[in-house]
């Protein structure tokens, strides 16, 4: 992992640079080289910035001061039993036209930042990311939600291609155990092993909501190969060091609304190369929960369907 693999539609691995005859038709050859230099830093980012990386102590204490402060507040919310969804926060006009568009069949997402009485909470050599949307499901309830969510051993086949091996560990009535490999592939293709402790709770009629927290998450080197072994947790390439989860479930006239929020961490972009790859690193927590929340949609629905 942490090499950048270009590959063309037969799957052959080619260089990461332009074709030099067409370097030359488009930027003329002063730019060739430079163009280059640039797809080339851009291919060994990753790797040149693998080594030495790890999850050291102070990036753990403030990730957990950060999911603290997040879990109060979620709390807090889910005991007034008002507002579950967060835009039920918007000013009315802009609220109307948001759920407009879920009953549409869109998803609301939204970044968030947790703050300590105000103040950004510093996260050294770490990046926290954190998102929340929203979606609508006509015609279904909130248990066929639940049965989706909590059918983790077809989890693989709910949310492929992003998940591609899933199996429930334990079960002590609403609580679960449960194992995800994950796939992602964006330039590179990074394979994670994790675990997950998830708790659901029935607050009321038409209203559920679960909290997961991932105990264990490992990089996978050479995976599906027989030379396939895992990183020690935190001794990798940053990709993914912890996620917190939180659903929230509530029935709704015609179908039920469904929110998923996640706060997830990552190294943070090596100095230097922010311009470059920041982007790319941001983008896929946003892209994942859109499509967690869109594939939820489409097994809740298939499942009734049947």
């Amino acid at each position: 992992m942490g090499c950048l693999v270009v590959t063309d539609s037969s799957g052959r691995q080619k260089q990461g640079s332009l074709d030099p005859p067409l370097k030359r038709r488009v930027l003329g050859p002063r730019w060739s080289s430079a163009v280059a230099l640039l797809v080339g830093l851009l291919a060994m980012a990753p790797a040149m910035n693998a080594a030495g990386v790890w999850l050291g102590a102070a990036t753990v204490v403030a990730f957990e001061r950060y999911v603290r402060l997040t879990d109060e507040r979620n709390d807090g919310e889910l005991q007034r039993g008002t507002g579950w969804l967060w835009i039920d926060g918007l000013p009315k006009k802009e609220r109307d036209e948001a759920y407009g568009e879920l009953e549409r069949g869109g998803v609301k997402i939204k970044k968030l930042e947790t703050f300590d009485r105000g103040t950004a909470i510093a996260c050294p050599a770490g990046l926290i990311h954190h998102w929340v949307g929203a979606i609508f499901i006509p015609g279904a309830g909130v248990d066929d939600v639940l049965r989706v969510l909590q059918d983790y051993d077809h989890h693989a086949s709910y949310y492929a291609p992003d998940v591609e091996r899933s199996k429930l560990l334990a079960r002590d009535g609403d609580q679960f155990r449960v194992f995800l490999r994950f796939r992602r592939k964006k330039i590179i293709t990074v394979v994670l092993d994790t675990e997950h402790e998830v708790h659901y709770f029935r607050v009321a009629a038409g209203l559920a909501n679960s909290r997961s927290s991932a105990m264990r998450i490992a990089q996978v080197e050479n995976a599906g190969t027989a030379d396939e072994r895992e990183n020690k947790p935190g001794d990798d390439d940053g990709f993914m060091w912890k996620m917190e989860t939180w659903w929230r479930v509530e029935a709704g006239e015609g179908g039920v609304y469904v929110q998923s929020e996640v706060v997830s961490l990552t190294r943070g972009i090596p100095a230097g190369l922010g311009w470059m790859i920041g982007p790319f690193v941001v983008s896929i927590p946003r892209e994942s929960l859109t499509f967690t929340l869109e594939a939820t949609r489409k097994a809740v629905l298939g499942r009734r369907g049947r």
